[in-house]
């Protein structure tokens, strides 16, 4: 007995398994029974010894275990079944060793043998009998009228034996002659085999179109496919809501007879896609897309999608929403930032310690342009709030009156032009997750005094509101004033200074680190090239830009150097080459021209920046009451900084 195929997919569990109807009115129904137990596991094989018509009737009521799947037959009686059935049909298919074995066993009848198969003798069999002087004698038929010609002249010929089909062997008994047939075990076995993977291939198709068919029934939007005709393949009951029709059992109906309204388009005559057309259907405004469906590279019809204006309407509200939401998200990581300078990484090491072990407000100061908010977003994305809103206000950019409802929301009818349905706040939507308050410097004195208590107590109060919201929300805040300074001439209010001045990171200038020069010009030079398309000349660039960016002092720090990175990348496109070293320091020359700053070789720091970075020193040194050690932690500097911040007034 043949064992299965261990390598062989079984795709069917006891429950459904294939049903196989093995058909046949001859000799091969032995063969069919001695076989299919074999295939128990993995089929369910019901053999009708039947042939033609009667077989076709027999298999059309269904098995005695379901409807049949699949069926096995053979020969001229294989070819009708294809012909009058539904199903697919498995033919039993003659081996080179099976007709090997039916000529020796002829032989050992009769010296005189013929060989007699449906529709056409095989050239190898000609070619086999030519080649070992078989004294064969070759016949082919189509029919069963054929078949018996085929024997009656045999007969006449002298023909002892014959290798055929069981229609073949049965006429040859009944003519007097010995019948060998061609069929053997294994090619029954084949056969099965082939009608298994018939039946898991129609499994998975039926599998498929139910998991379709679910998908559509589901669906809000309104779905048809036709035919080439214009005939209704399917058709989701979403399209009778939208349109009023009556859509169920209309497949096969013209879908201009269902759905008068629907215009095909072109997508039928030209294979034309139309997205998004606005269409008045039963006195409603709906979105159709229409798109050809193609079947291996063939057009075999189109599927027309109907959307209700009010739920794209909807959609669209939703998306802005969202995009809304994720721009404010928090893109970069403390990983992201470039410090090969010692002083940059000091910086990060800090942020890394602050966001991982305190959820104290963090006040970040520098000059503009160092980066300050990206080291807010990546203390946020260190810390545990990394799953929830990061939120930027940028508190220089409104007005008093709009800030205050920005950052606390407002009430329905708290003032004129509000929403009827009133607004929440940036702390509120920030809550559980960290609000950055950028330029927190230029915050007017009494909104400072509400941010204070709301800092302290932990909730807000809408504008126009009475009712108090708790809210969980980290602060940090940047800015690039002198906070102390502002503290001393009472334009910034003290407390709400060391409230948010808990955690301090000071960020220093990029002219104070030239590592970091060289590193961002790479990176950032690399980029613009690689926008412009012109990545090829990256290495000349920056072997010549390089030298002169070292020597420049950067007052716009490094959005000034991302400027730089463009305007280099232009000047490439425009000369079609990289720019000369006297090119390159006539621009930085320029942009110094532009900001105010001179730029001979050894440029320090204008008299204004240590004028100013010394008044900060001596305030905080004042309000340290003379302590070096606590003022220089406050200022976030080591001592010996702070000693030569001092020493330049």
């Amino acid at each position: 007995m043949k064992q299965p195929n261990p390598d062989m997919p079984q795709p069917f569990s006891d429950a459904v398994r294939p049903v196989i109807m093995a058909a046949s009115a001859h000799r091969l129904t032995d063969i069919f029974h001695t076989v299919s137990p074999e295939f128990a596991d993995r089929a369910r094989i019901e053999v009708v010894d039947k042939g033609y018509d009667d077989a076709v009737s027999a298999i059309s009521r269904g098995a005695q275990d379901g409807p049949c799947d699949v069926v096995v037959a053979a020969g001229a009686h294989g070819a009708y079944l294809r012909r009058h059935l539904s199903q697919p049909v498995a033919l039993v298919k003659v081996g080179g060793f099976d007709l090997m074995a039916a000529l020796s066993k002829a032989r050992s009848i009769s010296d005189r043998i013929a060989v007699v198969m449906h529709l056409r003798i095989s050239p190898e069999l000609t070619r086999f009998a030519g080649l070992f002087d078989l004294p064969l004698v070759l016949r082919s038929y189509e029919t069963a009228d054929d078949a018996r010609l085929c024997l009656a002249e045999l007969t006449r010929l002298g023909i002892k034996a014959v290798v055929g089909p069981g229609l073949i062997v049965n006429l040859a008994y009944a003519a007097g002659l010995e019948g060998v047939l061609v069929y053997s075990p294994d090619s029954v076995r084949a056969a099965f085999d082939d009608a298994i993977a018939l039946a898991s291939a129609k499994v998975a198709e039926r599998s498929r179109r139910a998991r379709l068919d679910s998908v559509l029934q589901h669906l809000t939007d309104g779905v048809v496919a036709v035919d080439m005709a214009g005939r209704i393949l399917t058709v989701n009951p979403a399209v009778g809501k939208l349109t009023g029709a009556r859509v169920s059992g209309t497949q096969g109906q013209p879908v201009h007879s269902v759905l008068p309204e629907l215009k095909l388009g072109q997508v039928l005559t030209r294979g034309t896609s139309d997205i998004g057309s606005v269409e008045d259907m039963a006195g409603r405004s709906l979105v159709v897309d229409r798109v050809p469906l193609f079947d291996e590279g063939v057009q075999t019809g189109a599927i027309f999608t109907l959307h209700g204006s009010s739920t794209l309407e909807r959609a669209a509200s939703k998306l802005r929403a969202h995009s809304h939401r994720k721009s404010r998200a928090a893109r970069y990581r403390l990983d992201d930032v470039v410090a090969e300078s010692p002083a940059m990484r000091d910086v990060v090491k800090q942020c890394a310690v602050f966001a991982a072990h305190s959820d104290a407000a963090v006040l970040i100061s520098g000059e503009s342009g160092t980066g300050k908010e990206l080291l807010a977003q990546g203390i946020h994305n260190a810390s545990r709030r990394r799953h929830h809103p990061f939120i930027a206000m940028n508190c220089g950019a409104f007005s008093e009156s709009l800030l205050e409802s920005e950052l606390f929301g407002y009430e329905e009818g708290a003032f004129t032009g509000a929403s009827r349905h009133g607004k929440i706040g940036l702390f509120e939507a920030a809550n559980q997750g960290t609000l950055f308050l950028d330029e927190i410097g230029e915050m007017p004195l009494a909104l400072q005094t509400r941010l204070l208590r709301a800092l302290q107590e932990k909730e807000i109060t809408r504008v126009g509101g009475v009712d108090a919201v708790a809210v969980d929300v980290r602060i940090v805040a940047a800015t690039h004033r002198d906070l102390i300074a502002m503290v001393a001439n009472e334009s910034f209010r003290e407390d709400l200074f060391y409230r948010l001045n808990i955690l301090h990171v000071a960020v220093p200038p990029l002219r104070e680190r030239p590592a970091d020069i060289h590193a961002l010009g790479t990176r950032l030079i690399a980029n613009a090239l690689g926008r412009a398309d012109r990545p090829d000349l990256a290495k000349d660039v920056l072997r010549l830009a390089l030298p002169a960016m070292k020597t420049y002092p950067w007052p716009g720090n490094v959005r000034e150097l991302e400027n730089v990175a463009e305007r280099l990348a232009m000047a490439c496109l425009s000369a079609d080459r990289a720019p000369t070293r006297g090119e390159i320091k006539a621009m930085l020359a320029g942009m110094g021209q532009m900001t105010g700053v001179r730029l001979p070789p050894g440029q320090t720091l204008p008299d204004a920046r240590r004028t100013r970075d010394s008044g900060m020193a001596q305030a905080m040194l004042r309000a340290c009451a003379g302590n070096h050690e606590e003022a220089a932690r406050r200022l976030g500097i080591s001592r010996t900084t702070l000693w030569r911040k001092l020493r330049s007034s």
